[in-house]
């Protein structure tokens, strides 16, 4: 519930749970404190969230501070554009002919009259990609996951999920009204003891990169669990599709488990560069979910011109795979980097990489001054991550050179060892 004190008083004793509640009958009373606190918290650190860049998400990019209003060029450190592919010249100059040939939305539902040539083409062409019959197209990476898992899961049936899910995958299982149960994370031996409590339909959902740790899940150990007790699996490769495997496909192919995992999903908004999310499987799988995956059915049908910009971008990655090993070899230069200086990045064994702080009120100082002295990272809190493992959340791009990475590492460093969070 809402604090009875002033919460404007100390902004930092407080946080978005404490204004989930509020007081009386009138939804409108959760605003007044929330709105106390957040003009407060907005200037001493907050501000921090949300600020506009000027152009393309680079390596380089201007930031304007919503705190001075300034514009300020700082190395890119944050951006999900893992292969660097949103700016290239190709997937521009699909966009801009497809803008000429079909206008700028799809203005239509993909059921009714939203579905476009340039639809199908994708379509057909990233199910190759994936090894798969068929695949369906979501308006976001979110939208796929909450109607995937409410359009396949029933009341009375069981959802089993990493305790470190996405948003998107928590929401779907509320939608689908299902029995939610969480394991610990990267946890077979939890995941054997909360299957062997369930009954009927199981599904348990599991991600291929978790995005505020940046671990890849423990497959082949949690896949054994599954099937030994039946159950259905699906991976969410939002942060590893286009990057893991021999030819891209994610984690599931990087341990050679893909005509293992039951359903495969993924996004464009990360290494494609757009947007966007897609579940790939049988014709089947697919047939049902454009019947019953309502956060499709109900919404509009991705632009066109997005559409035509995606295409480009997964022909590029099919043709340069020198991309990924750009990105791997940036990803070891940054992980030796940082263990010689100290810095605490968990257990992070992919491109993303959090620098620990563990200090919810602190964190927001220590990104001021990383971002004053050049560099463009985000503090992530509570509720994206557990009270008091606040941290900075790095995602390399193959498109950084180790420069960019090596300042990137002098800066943080010099920071932590000021704040005291390193020695």
């Amino acid at each position: 519930m809402a604090p009875e004190s002033n919460p404007a008083s100390n902004f930092a004793e407080y946080d978005y749970s404490n204004f989930y509640y509020g007081a009386g009958d009138d939804p409108m009373n959760l605003l007044g404190p929330f709105s106390d606190w957040y003009r407060e918290a907005l200037p001493n650190g907050y501000y921090l969230y949300s600020e506009p860049l000027q152009g393309a998400p680079e390596t380089r990019v201007h930031v304007r501070n919503r705190k001075t209003g300034r514009i300020h060029e700082l190395i890119n450190m944050a951006s999900y554009n893992y292969l660097g592919i949103s700016y290239r010249p190709e997937v521009k100059e699909a966009a801009i002919k497809a803008v000429e040939k079909y206008g700028l939305g799809a203005s239509g539902s993909p059921i009714l009259s939203g579905t476009f040539d340039i639809h199908e083409e994708f379509n057909a062409e990233l199910a190759r990609f994936k090894g798969k019959e068929a695949v369906v197209v979501f308006p976001t990476g979110y939208s796929a996951n909450v109607g995937f898992i409410s359009g396949l899961m029933r009341a009375g049936d069981s959802i089993i999920l990493d305790q470190y899910s996405h948003a998107s995958v928590v929401d779907g299982a509320i939608l689908a009204k299902s029995n939610t149960v969480f394991f610990r994370h990267n946890n077979p031996l939890d995941l054997e003891r909360k299957l062997g409590k369930t009954k009927g339909k199981k599904l348990v959902v599991v991600e291929g990169v978790y995005s505020m740790d940046g671990d890849i899940c423990t497959l082949p150990e949690l896949l054994e669990v599954v099937k030994r007790h039946g159950a259905r699996v699906l991976i969410d490769e939002a942060h590893s599709t286009f990057l893991f495997g021999q030819n891209g496909r994610g984690v599931a192919e990087h341990f050679g488990l893909d005509e293992e995992v039951d359903f495969h999903l993924g996004t464009f908004s990360k290494s494609l560069g757009g947007q966007g999310g897609f579940v790939a499987g049988s014709r089947k799988l697919i047939d049902y979910i454009n019947a019953f995956g309502r956060s499709r059915f109900f919404s509009c049908n991705l632009s066109p011109v997005l559409v035509a910009g995606l295409l480009a971008g997964l022909r590029i990655v099919q043709k340069e795979p020198e991309l990924r090993q750009k990105l791997w070899s940036n990803v070891a230069f940054l992980r030796r980097r940082f263990a010689e200086e100290g810095i605490d990045i968990g257990k992070s064994n992919s491109q993303v990489m959090p620098v620990m702080v563990n200090n919810d009120a602190r964190v927001f100082a220590v990104a001021e001054k990383i971002q004053d002295r050049g560099l463009f990272l985000n503090p992530v809190t509570y509720p994206a991550v557990p009270k008091h493992k606040s941290r900075l959340r790095i995602s390399v791009s193959a498109a950084h050179t180790e420069a960019d990475l090596e300042t990137a590492v002098r800066v943080i460093a010099s920071v932590l060892r000021e704040e005291g969070v390193c020695q």
